[in-house]
């Protein structure tokens, strides 16, 4: 790891660095335990470019045994699943030498032994005397890959972060992108992180209150959870200034819906891939989600609707993957799909892959459920493509209706196709509504349209069984 940001890290001193439940650590301790597991790993028999398998979630230790893997110039491989299988394929599949655990403050450097030659590009970091990071999509659809990261390159662009007093709270996973984006800019910045109890809306809602947390970031799946669940009426969330969001397009109705709800939060949306890192960002406004993309470490054009990106921070390649969605010149196909005013502001409709094809017209699963969102009747809803002999798709909706909303259904289903019908193309309206007292998402709170009957990737192999979560009224409100 770059040596100044662990010099930064323990200039930072006293400073506080860490809420954990009832425990509160400052930088120095935190670089006193990143420098104690540095030793420890050494006497183990560690050698820089080991594929290591980092086996927990957030915490001082966590913390800790990170940096002193990167410090050591070890190849990272955050695990933050407890399924046995799934941590199973992630040592398979990055050829973890070592995996590290923690239990009780101490940590547990176990060996692998590990058959296979180290992957070439483990190999390129090694001679170089990089330190590596290795992220897995979520596997939703498909075989998860294995993307590698030079993380001298990763952190680069945070070298010139100014010092800030944030509370931020830390949300997303520790083996995401986001989640991990948030912990390097909030350390390179000396901000407080805040670590809740839970991911579930009540928790946060008390972190945010009991530490006067001022930048929550999350997707918009969660932040409708946290409106369902009645959250910001339980709790004091006038600490906020700032909620971003990413990982999913945020329908606009829903973003008015938060804006209403907090009117004195700034919303920004965020952009990033796992390939190519976080891209700073600009949003129109809080109301709006346009973005521009406004980073001298990214490229972007769009090609036949699709977000293509370059960036100096993206990944060395895929451990057990093809490249195809790079061109030969360093561009990433996104899949996700944007429309541009001639302002240069992006509007991200969609991904490639959800786009439901209703007898050759194209439709984007996020249009119609801001649509349904524009209804105080719906809580939640999730858009699909089902399977249709004729039309080849058509479009389906699951709805989660509003707790004080009337329960006669029929007469809410043609309330809903006459809401559509006046707003919507005729081929986008909802051709099947249902009803749930949920729908699913993953475990990084992403809509999870794949697990939908008649869907067009229901055949799809899922390998993550954390993908099956679901979000249900009756525990949240």
């Amino acid at each position: 790891m770059s040596d100044w940001f662990i010099e930064r890290i323990t200039q930072f001193g006293e400073r506080p660095a860490l809420i954990h439940g009832a425990n509160r650590y400052s930088y120095a301790q935190l670089a006193e335990q990143i420098q104690r597991y540095s030793v420890q790993c050494r006497k183990q028999g560690l050698s820089a470019g080991d594929v290591v398998t980092l086996e927990t979630d957030y915490s001082l230790h966590a913390l800790a045994a990170l940096f002193a893997l990167f410090q050591l110039k070890a190849i990272v491989v955050p695990v933050a699943t407890t399924a046995p299988p799934e941590i199973q394929l992630r040592r398979v599949e990055s050829r973890a030498q070592w995996t590290l655990q923690l239990s009780a403050g101490e940590i547990q450097l176990t060996p692998l032994h590990c058959t296979e030659a180290p992957h070439p590009l483990v190999e390129q970091l090694t001679q170089q005397q990089h330190p590596g990071l290795v992220l897995f999509s979520s596997g939703s659809t498909g075989r998860p890959k294995a993307m590698i990261h030079d993380t001298e390159r990763l952190l680069a662009p945070l070298e010139q972060k100014r010092a800030r007093s944030h509370r931020i709270l830390i949300f997303l996973l520790f083996d995401h992108i986001g989640g991990l984006n948030t912990l390097f800019n909030g350390l390179a910045s000396g901000a407080l992180i805040v670590i809740p109890a839970g991911r579930d809306p009540i928790s946060i809602g008390a972190a945010i209150e009991q530490y006067q947390v001022n930048l929550l970031p999350a997707s918009p799946t969660f932040l409708n959870l946290l409106l369902m669940s009645g959250a910001h009426q339980q709790f004091d969330f006038s600490s906020l200034r700032f909620i971003t969001y990413g990982t999913e397009p945020m329908p606009e109705s829903l973003l008015l819906r938060l804006k209403q709800a907090l009117p004195n939060a700034n919303f920004i949306q965020t952009f990033g891939t796992s390939e190519t890192g976080i891209s700073q960002t600009i949003s129109r406004s809080s109301k709006s989600i346009q973005i521009k993309i406004e980073d001298p470490n990214t490229e972007y054009k769009i090609e036949n609707g699709e977000l293509w990106l370059r960036s100096k921070s993206q990944i060395l390649g895929y451990l057990n993957h093809d490249m195809s969605r790079f061109t030969a010149d360093g561009w990433f196909k996104t899949g996700d799909i944007v429309e541009q005013t001639e302002d240069g502001f992006l509007t991200i409709t969609g991904r490639r892959e959800d786009i439901i094809n209703v007898g050759g017209e194209k439709v984007t699963p996020s249009e119609v459920e801001s649509t349904l969102l524009e209804m105080p009747e719906i809580a939640d809803c999730l858009v699909y493509g089902q399977k249709n002999a004729i039309m080849g798709q058509n479009v389906a909706a699951e709805v989660v209706i509003a707790p004080d909303s009337p329960n006669d259904r029929q007469a809410l289903k043609r309330r809903i196709k006459q809401h559509c019908r006046a707003r919507l193309s005729a081929y986008k309206v909802p051709a099947r509504i249902t009803f749930s007292k949920s729908t699913t998402f993953s475990d990084r709170f992403k809509k999870n349209r794949i697990s939908q009957p008649g869907s067009k990737t229901e055949e799809s192999e899922s390998n993550s069984e954390q993908d099956r979560a679901r979000t249900d009224t009756t525990k949240v409100q």
